[in-house]
Order: structure tokens, then C-alpha cells, then sequence
């Protein structure tokens, strides 16, 4: 069940109030699941069950996009503005230093809040932020047509493609590896996200300039990337590791630029075991 949450974030502007959408589940270790650019919470409902098996889930809506409002006018979509945003959100909810998984520009805040020494571990799924200059190109080239193919597509039209599996593969093949598995509703969904979705533009100028270049010592981070993402490259994974050395970067065989679909198995077997190697490092400790 989808519930909301406001709180006080800092802002350029002076103190703001955010209020997002988020579903929550399980118990046990607090963890937070990110999504990517233009999509919703509801990209993780292919894992959060098996998650929350061991954990207390939270998967929420970004900012601007899915159910969430869009940040105050005149606050950023930056980094140095989000990453903060959901340490509030965090506190809010009365959970610290949770475990967070990110897909995408949901796996580039993920290694920032991690960074940031906001998470206890951090799963990064085709994270954002480790691309050249031609490769950035060609990613935001991409979902601007899909953005654009979004808003072009009547809801009667979408809602018939969506019954087809030729169909579905071509409202989201881009995405995902296996877009016939999606079901007809989840399609729709998706598509009015990405149609709808108030803070687009301004995530994707903010993250124009965006390179990942730090390292996240100090605890468990994966890197884990599809090898047929055919948005980001998978290339782009072998960066990520010479950046972060003391991940480990794990191969999603099969699978696309939104896993979870894909393989839910799989990607939650990735999740846990960064989990589960933080509690065994306190332990050693």
C-alpha cells in the first residue's frame, strides 16, 4: 500500500519541505530501493517480496517522479541537493543508515548516499555516472525519445500495444531484456510514469555534468550491470570498478537495464548478499 511522507530538506533556496510516495514492507534491516529516471516504485515489485523476507523495504518515488511531488520551484535535482533529500526522507521514517539498491540514476544515489555515509551497504544497478562523454550522449539521447514517444501515444493506443507481446517489446524493449514478461498493466503504468513524470528534464540537466569519481570505502558495495543493458553499457561496469576497487562487480547474464524484471531471483540474490556481508563485517569487527 502506497503511503506519503513530508519532511525538511536543505535547498540552496533555505530549508523546503519534500513530500514522496513510498511503500514499505517486511522487517529486519532497513532497506531502501531507488528507482531510475522517469520510472516508479513499482520496478521493484518483481523482488520486494522475496526482500523483505529479510528486511524492512522501502521502495519510494523519487522526486518528481511516480506519485511523489516535484521538488519545491526553483530547488535542484542535483546530487548535492537529492542525496541529502533522502537522508530526511530516511530520518522521516525513522530509519539510519539503511541498506539502499539503485537502478540506474537510482544506483548513482545509492554510491552517493553511500558515499556520503548515508548507507550501511549498496547495491548499484547500471548505476549512472560512469560514462564517457559519447556514451552520456547516447543515453540521454534515448530516453529523451522514449519520453517523447510517451507523450506522443494516445492511452487507447498504448493500452492496445500493451496486450501484445510485440507490442510491450516495443514500449519497453529498450529497458528491459525480457519485455514480453511484463504484463500488460505494468506496461501502461510505466509508460504514463515516464509521460508523466514532473521532474525529468531538470534530473537529466542536472546530470549532464555527473561523473562518479570517488571511491565508497568503508563498507559493502556491488556493482552490478545486465549484459544486455542497451542503455548503459556494460562496459561502463569495468570503470565503475576502477573507481570503487573494493567492489565487487557481479555480471546479470541476460538480463536488461531494469534487472529486476528480468531476473528478480538473480537480482535479489545479489541485494541480500551485499546485506549480509555488512552484518558479517560488524561481526568481525
Amino acid at each position: 500500500m502506497t503511503a506519503t511522507v513530508s519532511f525538511t530538506i536543505d535547498s540552496p533556496l533555505g530549508p523546503r519541505t519534500a513530500t514522496v510516495s513510498y511503500e514499505r514492507k517486511g522487517a529486519g534491516e532497513p532497506l531502501l530501493l531507488l528507482h531510475g529516471i522517469g520510472h516508479h516504485l513499482q520496478a521493484w515489485h518483481p523482488v520486494t517480496d522475496i526482500l523483505a523476507a529479510e528486511h524492512d523495504v522501502i521502495a519510494v518515488d523519487l522526486p518528481g517522479f511516480g506519485s511523489s511531488d516535484p521538488l519545491p520551484a526553483g530547488v535542484p535535482y542535483d546530487l548535492a541537493t537529492v542525496t541529502p533529500a533522502l537522508g530526511a526522507l530516511c530520518a522521516a521514517l525513522g530509519v539510519e543508515r539503511p541498506h539502499v539498491a539503485g537502478n540506474s540514476l537510482g544506483g548513482l544515489l545509492a554510491l552517493e548516499m553511500g558515499r556520503s555515509g548515508l548507507a550501511r551497504s549498496v547495491t548499484a544497478l547500471s548505476p549512472a555516472g560512469f560514462w564517457t562523454e559519447g556514451e552520456r550522449r547516447y543515453a540521454f539521447a534515448t530516453l529523451l525519445a522514449m519520453r517523447a514517444g510517451s507523450r506522443a501515444l494516445p492511452r487507447p493506443a498504448l493500452e492496445r500495444l500493451s496486450r501484445s507481446a510485440a507490442g510491450r517489446a516495443a514500449l519497453t524493449g529498450t529497458i528491459y531484456a525480457r519485455p514480453a514478461r511484463r504484463s500488460p498493466a505494468a506496461v501502461v503504468a510505466e509508460t504514463l510514469a515516464l509521460r508523466d513524470a514532473t521532474g525529468f528534464e531538470e534530473t537529466l540537466a542536472a546530470g549532464g555534468s555527473v561523473r562518479f569519481t570517488d571511491d565508497v570505502p568503508g563498507l559493502p558495495v556491488t556493482i552490478a550491470w545486465g549484459t544486455r543493458d542497451r542503455l548503459l553499457l556494460r562496459r561502463q561496469g569495468v570503470r565503475a570498478k576502477h573507481t570503487v576497487p573494493g567492489a565487487r562487480l557481479v555480471r546479470l547474464p541476460g538480463c536488461g537495464h531494469v534487472p529486476m524484471s528480468d531476473d528478480p531471483a538473480l537480482v535479489s540474490r545479489v541485494i541480500l548478499d551485499t546485506a549480509r556481508s555488512a552484518a558479517t563485517r560488524r561481526l568481525a569487527a
